[in-house]
């Protein structure tokens, strides 16, 4: 048994209306590592009322009984006991055999009451911890230097990229935190499963995140195929394929064969394996860019409430929770690679202000074309462009970019944005961008509220010139933690989507029961 240690009140603080979501376990002091942390004193370690849920669930053998209670260690110490001696797990022994040893110099025979006898002032400590315990050790010290370096601003050094800027909330934390992801971070991607639905997904529409992830995840050096190594689990389903495979529109409840197919799924691993019991799914991940992953990750309870989900529709109304959740970008690639996508003229060659050009999806469309459709030359704003122009074309030659959500929040128009160097103007409620859990999307997009429509205009011309070049030379810059590449590299959007799953894999803790 072992149980999952989280916290009781997260500490993620909103410094702007993009929560750069902070991670409490490596926050210390006034400012943590990704926004304005301030005023929080955690609860003494062995005081407080702690919260405890029990539950049973069902995996191999039968019920077993499993604790989720909460934990705030992560702000205290990471360092292992005094004097403990962390080695490699080795088969199970006799029960009755002592797993802490006590040694000091002190006779075996009894003192006299004439004889001064002094214990040593560090007694060793010998423990054989297992390969859980060994595992999130490591982790503790992850914690332990990112949080040095949070505090210090010292920079490692990187022949490829460091990043720097604005564009981070904490530009040499997020950059320690990468290269200790690139370290240690292991993923083990469950063998059960065929295709179509499962190791297989698009990569060459609207949804291609789904099938790049899950390619290029299986052949990365992040997979592990022993789950003792691993620190997180990938359940590798394609919601896109099960939309486009099982969905029946004729059916009076097309939701349930959909549903089932997913929780029969995580039924056989949770009967097989005793991963997704132990965590109650915390550990777990599951990937959609479909806008039917929120409702089909409710199939199972455990799923929807503990699991982290890597979702392109990240919409906090429908219960995307950015402290265990994950936004990632939807990215169009209409061949299947970015080739010709990438790339526009400098800030002096583009003379329109503001361009979009889309259907009537949702509720927010139809009010920006009953403002702006054909009535300003400075507002290219069409629901059809004109015969003969181009889409990309028009991007290109466009300051701004208008990028609001559709039927759900999320769109491939901010990453199309970035890629033709157009500052991205989001049109979105309860939406979390990708990635804002390290970046600062207000130093390189303009956020207008749906009240804010009629004054379009004027809020993008009252950007200095020198700001709208500032922001777009910063758009450049993130350009790369969005581009999609083959094979992967650093700091792309497929490390990207890694690293955001690394953050919330150390926001929790598995223990032990008996470490409890």
């Amino acid at each position: 048994f072992v149980a999952l240690m989280g916290l009781k009140s997260p500490n993620w603080v909103l410094s702007s209306s993009y929560n750069p979501w902070a991670w409490s376990s490596v926050s210390s002091g006034e400012h943590d590592f990704l926004g304005n942390f301030k005023d929080f004193v955690p609860p003494p370690e062995n005081g407080g009322a702690g919260l405890e849920l029990r539950r049973r669930v069902v995996g191999g053998g039968g019920e077993k009984e499993e604790a989720l209670s909460v934990d705030y260690n992560l702000n205290h110490s990471v360092a292992p006991p005094l004097g403990v001696e962390v080695s490699e797990a080795e088969p199970p022994v006799d029960k009755k055999e002592e797993s802490l040893k006590i040694t000091t110099n002190r006779s075996s025979d009894f003192p006299s009451f004439n004889d001064t006898h002094v214990l040593p002032l560090s007694p060793k400590i010998i423990r054989k911890l297992s390969n859980l315990q060994i595992l999130e050790t490591r982790l503790q010290q992850a914690r332990a230097a990112i949080r040095d370096t949070q505090q210090s601003g010292n920079r490692s050094y990187d022949p490829d990229y460091i990043p720097t800027g604005p564009i981070y909330w904490n530009a040499p934390a997020f950059h320690k935190s990468y290269l200790e992801m690139e370290k240690q971070f292991k993923v083990l991607v469950y063998e059960e499963g065929e295709q179509p639905i499962f190791h297989n997904g698009p990569c060459g529409s609207i949804y291609s995140m789904e099938g790049n992830f899950i390619y290029k995840l299986e052949t990365s050096k992040f997979r592990t195929r022993d789950p003792e190594k691993a620190h997180v689990y990938f359940l590798p389903f394609s919601v896109t394929s099960i939309v486009h495979f099982i969905y029946d529109r004729n059916s009076r409840d097309h939701w349930l064969p959909m549903k089932q197919t997913v929780r029969d799924y995580v039924d056989l691993l949770a009967a097989k394996y005793p991963y997704w019991n132990r965590s109650l799914g915390a550990d777990h991940f599951m990937l959609s860019c479909h806008d039917w992953g929120p409702e089909i990750s409710k199939s199972v309870p455990e799923l929807f409430k503990n699991s982290i989900r890597a979702l392109c529709n990240a919409n906090t109304s429908e219960g995307f929770r950015p402290s265990k959740d994950v936004s990632i970008p939807e990215i169009n690639l209409p061949g299947g690679r970015t080739n010709g996508l990438i790339g526009g003229p400098s800030p002096s060659k583009r003379p329109i202000l503001v361009f979009f050009a889309g259907g009537l999806h949702g509720p927010i469309r139809p009010i920006l074309l009953d403002h702006w459709e054909n009535k300003d030359p400075d507002v290219q704003v069409h629901k059809y462009l004109p015969k003969g122009v181009s889409y990309s074309a028009m991007m290109r030659k466009s300051k701004y970019c208008i990028c609001p959500s559709g039927y759900e929040v999320a769109s491939p128009r901010m990453v199309e944005a970035l890629y033709t160097g157009c500052i991205p103007v989001l049109i979105k409620d309860h939406y979390v961008p990708p990635f804002s859990d390290v970046l600062n999307w207000k130093s390189f997009s303009v956020e207008i509220s749906v009240e804010e429509i009629p004054n379009l205009k004027k809020i993008l011309m009252g950007i200095s010139n020198r700001q709208y070049i500032r922001m777009q030379r910063r758009g450049v810059t993130v350009r790369r933690h969005f581009e999609v590449n083959l094979p992967p590299k650093r700091y792309d959007v497929f490390h990207m989507t890694l690293h955001s799953i690394w953050l919330r894999r150390l926001n929790i803790r598995v223990h032990d029961v008996d470490d409890l």
